[in-house]
């Protein structure tokens, strides 16, 4: 009888842009960002959901502004500060998160991927595609298609 080896399966590395949303730390994958520009002036739609700040115009190409602070319920930004733009594909539609702060782009080894917790509110959970283990910390990772459905709520 053969005797049965165990392989180890490598472990894959992903890369995340971090940032910060007030004191919520997320992530979201690099492949899906397209750039990090700062702000940019925003045209207000009326009628539009409360998520969808405006639209910018980015080289001529107009995307839709989402303001992770509504989308999390959070208060606004101070006047005086100024969020940052990250650039995502969404499928086949760029889309501008406006964040407070970017950090750094880290690598993640995926043992460190955990699935979304189901007990999470519903809402949330579908704005997350997983949670990363760090080092005494938590970071919530984004789904950017997840963003598209606020564009029409």
């Amino acid at each position: 009888m053969e005797e049965l080896t165990t392989h180890l399966l490598p472990t894959i590395e992903s890369q995340y842009v971090t940032f910060t949303v007030g004191s919520l730390a997320f992530g979201i994958d690099i492949g899906s960002v397209r750039e990090i520009i700062r702000q940019q002036p925003l045209t207000e739609v009326p009628l539009s959901p409360k998520a969808v700040r405006g639209l910018i115009n980015l080289r001529g190409q107009v995307l839709t502004a989402i303001d992770m602070r509504a989308v999390l319920a959070l208060e606004e930004l101070p006047a005086d500060a100024r969020p940052t733009n990250i650039v995502v594909k969404a499928e086949d539609e760029l889309i501008s998160l406006l964040v407070d702060s970017i950090g750094d782009v880290i690598s993640v080894d995926s043992s460190l991927l955990e699935d979304v917790p189901p007990t999470l509110e519903p809402d949330l959970g579908r704005l997350l595609h997983r949670v990363i283990k760090l080092d005494g910390a938590l970071l919530l990772a984004l789904n950017p298609s997840s963003f598209l459905a606020l564009q029409e709520s």
